[in-house]
């Protein structure tokens, strides 16, 4: 049986799902701060590599594909999306 592309993704963010519980877990039951924001920390991480993933996915098929594209339209629009998503990811 094949994988859909997309069954990583969705398996990525189920268990950065529950890691989001188990931090709400501790701090309703009062964890000691650093252990907290170690777990934020962890998660922040595999959010950065979704987003990764989904970039990468996204610049080998749309992107690639407006770049190819006849319409000059659509070729701004998707650059211009990419710089939207650069000028955001570089923001702190």
């Amino acid at each position: 049986m094949s994988r859909k592309p997309n069954d990583d993704l969705v398996r990525r963010l189920k268990s950065i799902e529950g890691h989001v519980r188990g931090v709400q877990r501790m701090v309703d039951e009062g964890e000691y701060c650093i252990h907290v924001v170690n777990q934020i920390s962890a998660i922040q991480s595999a959010l950065k590599k979704v987003s990764a993933i989904m970039l990468d996915g996204h610049l080998r098929s749309c992107v690639t594909e407006a770049v190819r594209s006849a319409d000059a339209e659509t070729r701004e629009e998707v650059l211009g999306e990419l710089m939207q998503v650069f000028e955001s990811s570089t923001q702190v």
